[in-house]
């Protein structure tokens, strides 16, 4: 893929906007869910301290996600490559694809953590995977939506 053809600004914007949603909800997902209502941490089977010790990781990397998806919208910005449309289509992608495997994987698969440890979990896990189900679908009919419009939305620098 040549750099600053079309295919390539295209894919460049919807990955800047993955990598930023990525980032968003793992911020949400910490912020709210670790440490306001304190319902669990990353990793659960061991003592507190590396519970905490993996909250803080986790949110090295979503810090890391979330600055690299801005340093790369601003360059796609800056070079006039930045789609819009892809943008929001990936954040959506991105958002929704991290509740979806945080769901599945980490909670289900691997069991790191459930989402609030109760008797009946069941409401909890259908919410929150219904939420990244939803928010997939979001980003899914952005990106159909433009393909068959043809919308393609450079931003132009007004500078």
């Amino acid at each position: 893929m040549k750099l600053g053809s079309l295919s390539h600004r295209k894919s460049g914007s919807l990955w800047a906007g993955v990598l930023t949603g990525t980032g968003i909800m793992a911020a949400v997902d910490e912020i709210i869910f670790h440490q306001l209502l304190s319902w669990h941490h990353f990793y659960d089977k061991s003592t507190l301290e590396i519970g905490l010790l993996s909250d803080g990781l986790l949110h090295s990397a979503e810090l890391i996600a979330i600055v690299a998806g801005f340093f790369l919208i601003i360059d796609l910005n800056k070079n006039q490559a930045l789609v819009k449309v892809r943008i929001w289509a990936g954040f959506f992608l991105g958002t929704g694809g991290f509740q979806l495997l945080d769901g599945t994987i980490n909670h289900k698969v691997l069991r790191l953590h459930q989402i609030r440890y109760v008797d009946n979990i069941l409401p909890y896990d259908i919410a929150w995977n219904a939420t990244g189900i939803f928010l997939l679908i979001i980003g899914i009919v952005i990106l159909i939506k433009a393909k068959k419009s043809g919308e393609i939305e450079i931003y132009k620098n007004k500078a």
